[in-house]
Order: structure tokens, then sequence, then C-alpha cells
């Protein structure tokens, strides 16, 4: 379980558009298909990562309050499922259906290409767009991590989309997020 820090994409970047299979219905999303009224988060995740099962809870929690104000949760996993099959598209599918399908989708990036124009290192990353898709916040659910004690909150996220909500600035000092790394294809 190395520890790796998100790349912090550059705040007011346009979020990247895309074109993914969703594994819970199967049909393919883009982002404007997917966004919501509000704003919209983009978490990179997968089933396995010990850090993203660390705060299943807090994200199955977050999505639903938020979810209901206009912002819409879009999970996406990159991992490369021939040397990580439990990552795969049916596993995906059935880890929603147990967590109640609480995202608007869980999209499987085959050709990883969204995670890199996203620039997403590890699971869980999170992206916060506003509604005109620009970039106001990346980083961390909060301070938790599966080998420390400090409570699971989601404070860092809730205070994001609290204040995208209220139409208050974000606070630029933004701390990253830390997980496993994506497990990307060897070229």
């Amino acid at each position: 379980m190395a520890a790796t820090k998100s790349v912090m994409m550059p705040l007011g970047t346009k979020a990247p558009d895309f074109n993914l299979p969703d594994t819970i219905t199967g049909a393919n999303y883009s982002l404007q298909d997917l966004k919501g009224e509000q704003g919209t988060v983009i978490m990179f995740i997968c089933n396995h990562c010990p850090y993203v099962l660390h705060v299943k809870q807090q994200l199955i929690d977050i999505a639903g309050e938020y979810s209901r104000k206009g912002i819409h949760f879009i999970a996406i996993s990159a991992n490369d499922i021939k040397n990580y099959p439990q990552d795969a598209p049916d596993k995906m599918k059935q880890l929603m259906g147990e967590w109640g399908n609480p995202f608007a989708a869980y999209l499987y990036d085959e050709t990883q290409n969204v995670a890199k124009a996203y620039q997403a290192a590890c699971t869980p990353d999170f992206f916060v767009f506003d509604s005109d898709l620009k970039c106001v916040y990346r980083g961390r659910l909060d301070g938790s991590t599966p080998k420390n004690n400090e409570p699971l909150t989601g404070n860092d996220l809730r205070n994001a989309l609290d204040n995208l909500l209220l139409g208050r600035p974000i606070n630029p000092k933004q701390i990253p997020s830390i997980g496993c790394n994506i497990k990307w294809k060897e070229e």
C-alpha cells in the first residue's frame, strides 16, 4: 500500500471532457451528460484500494447529501484490469450495487486517457468543478487515512462544496489527496 499524493490540477482549469462507459447502466456518458447544475465532483477511485474503502461511507453520505443540492458525483476507475482484475467493469458494477449506487455514474477509463487528462495520480483523487466546469477544488476528502487515527469527517471536501453552493471563495490552500497510485498499464 504505497502512498501516492495527488498532482493538484491548477485551479481554474476547465474540466476535460470524456465519453466513457458507465459500468452500472452500460451506456456511454460524456461530462456534459453527467455534470451537475450547481457543480460536479469527479473522483478517481477503484474497487480494491484500502484508501477508497476507508472513506467509503463518507463518499456515500456526501454524494447523497450534495446530490440533492445540484452537485453530481462521477466516479471513474482507470486501473489496469489485466494486472488488477478485481477492478474490472463487472466488479465495478457489483461494488456500486453493494454501495447502493450513490453516484451519477461509475465510469471505466480503459485507455487511461481521461485519468491522464485530469492529472489523476491516486485513488481516491477528488476534483470539484463549478457550474461552468472550472476547477475550484482538488485535494483530499479530509486528513483521515487507513493508517492514522484522525476521524473520518469529509470536512475538506464538504467545506469546498458548501462554499461553492453559497457562492463564497474556496480557500486556494488545498491539501493533496493521498492514496494508492493509479495502476497504469505497462507501455
